[in-house]
C-alpha cells in the first residue's frame, strides 16, 4: 500500500507500507532530471529533530539525500532544502581515517621534540603542530569533498565564531590534549567528526602515540583498531569510574564551582580521572574503560563531534549534564551507559 504525500517535477515522496508487517517505511522517489528515470531510495535512518523528521536516505548508487518531512508525514522540501552528498558514508569514514593517520604522524614526530608554544588563554595552549595538523586535515578533506563545510578549532578560534548548518560539515580538533602534548603526556589525539543535518554521522578519534584508532558510523557500530567496542555494563554508581576536566578558566568563581561539583561527586563514585582530552574521555566511555564522563565549558564542538557518535554506536548515551538533549554547540557534555544514566544525571544535578 502506498500513500502519496508530495510531488514536484523531479521529486515524489511516498510512504510504503508492507502488507505482512504493517510497518511504515518512508521511501524517497527521485526523478533524474537528465534521463527522467525514476529512482527509489529506501530510508536508512529516521529521527526527530526540531519538529521535523530528518530522513537520511541512501541508494545503491551511494548518493545520499536529506529531506525534511513534517510530523504528519508530509514533505515540505524546497529545491534548496535537499542536500546531495556525493559518496557513501563508508567513503567519508575512510577519507577521515586517512586524514587522521597523516596528522597523527605529524603529532608523533613532534611529540619527542622541543615545542614552540603560544597561549590562547591563561592555561590554554596552541603549538605549531596544532596548526600544521589542521591544515593537513582540511586540505585532505577538501580535495575529496569540496562542497562540504568545515569547522576547525584553530581556524574557528582565530575568527571567533562559526555557524553549524544542515549541510555536511567536517568538525575537526587537530590535536586534542595540547597541554598533554607539550608536557609529553601521551594522552593526545586527532578528532574528526562529520555532521549531516547537524547530527554526528561519522566519528574518528586517533591517538598516534599509542596507536589507538576509534571509529564509528551512525547506525553501524563503534570500533577500536577495527574491533567492535561496547560501553561498560557497570550498574552501581558507587563502583563507577568517573572522568572530567578542570577546564581552562582560572577565575575564582569558576574554580570554586568546578571543585565543588567534583567534591560532591567524589562521595558517590569509586574514583575520578582527569586525562586532559575530551575526545579520548568520550572514547574511554565507549570502550568501557570509563563508566562516566562529563565536562562543562570546553572549547567547542570540535571536542565532541567525533567522540559523540562513537559513544552512541558503542551502546552509550551522550546528553547534556542537566539531563536534557545533547547539543553539539552548547559546550556541555555527559556520557555513560544505560544502567547509570539516571543516577548520573541525578548526581550531577545535586552537585550544582
Amino acid at each position: 500500500m502506498c500513500m502519496f504525500h508530495y510531488c514536484r517535477d523531479d521529486l515524489v515522496i511516498i510512504h510504503l507500507i508492507t502488507t505482512n508487517t504493517n510497518v511504515e517505511r518512508p521511501i524517497l522517489l527521485l526523478r533524474n532530471p537528465f534521463t527522467r528515470e525514476l529512482i527509489l531510495l529506501p530510508c536508512s535512518k529516521l529521527s526527530w529533530k526540531g519538529g521535523y523528521r530528518l530522513g537520511l536516505y541512501d541508494s545503491t548508487s551511494s548518493d545520499y539525500k536529506i529531506l525534511k518531512i513534517d510530523s504528519n508525514g508530509h514533505g515540505h522540501a524546497a529545491p534548496d532544502e535537499i542536500l546531495e552528498l556525493k559518496g557513501s558514508v563508508e567513503e567519508f569514514l575512510d577519507v577521515a581515517v586517512e586524514a587522521a593517520r597523516r596528522a597523527g604522524e605529524i603529532i608523533r614526530q613532534g611529540f619527542y621534540k622541543t615545542k614552540h608554544v603560544e597561549h590562547k588563554g591563561v592555561v590554554d595552549l596552541v603549538t605549531e603542530t596544532d596548526k600544521a595538523c589542521e591544515d593537513l586535515i582540511f586540505n585532505h578533506l577538501k580535495q575529496r569533498f569540496p562542497s562540504h563545510k568545515f569547522i576547525g578549532e584553530e581556524t574557528t578560534a582565530a575568527c571567533g565564531n562559526f555557524e553549524l548548518t544542515d549541510e555536511p560539515t567536517w568538525i575537526v580538533d587537530p590535536l586534542d590534549g595540547t597541554t598533554n602534548f607539550v608536557h609529553g603526556f601521551p594522552f593526545v589525539c586527532v578528532s574528526i567528526g562529520l555532521t549531516i543535518g547537524k547530527n554526528p554521522i561519522v566519528g574518528v578519534v586517533y591517538n598516534p602515540i599509542i596507536d589507538e584508532l576509534f571509529t564509528a558510523i551512525d547506525g553501524k557500530g563503534a570500533f577500536l583498531n577495527g574491533k567492535p567496542i561496547k560501553v561498560s555494563s557497570q550498574s552501581e554508581l558507587v563502583k563507577a569510574l568517573l572522568a572530567t576536566e578542570a577546564g581552562t578558566k582560572r577565575d575564582k568563581l569558576t574554580v570554586d564551582a568546578t571543585t565543588g561539583r567534583i567534591n560532591s561527586l567524589l562521595f558517590k563514585v569509586r574514583s575520578l580521572r582527569m586525562s586532559g582530552s575530551c575526545a579520548l574521555n568520550l572514547c574511554g566511555v565507549a570502550c568501557g574503560r570509563l563508566d562516566l564522563f562529563y565536562e562543562l565549558e570546553f572549547g567547542g564542538p570540535w571536542d565532541v563531534a567525533g567522540g559523540a557518535v562513537i559513544v552512541k554506536e558503542a551502546g552509550g548515551f551522550v546528553f547534556d549534564p542537566s539531563g536534557s538533549e545533547f547539543n553539539l554547540t552548547a559546550r556541555r557534555v555527559a556520557a555513560t551507559n544505560a544502567h547509570l544514566k539516571d543516577a548520573f544525571i541525578k548526581a550531577l544535578n545535586e552537585s550544582e
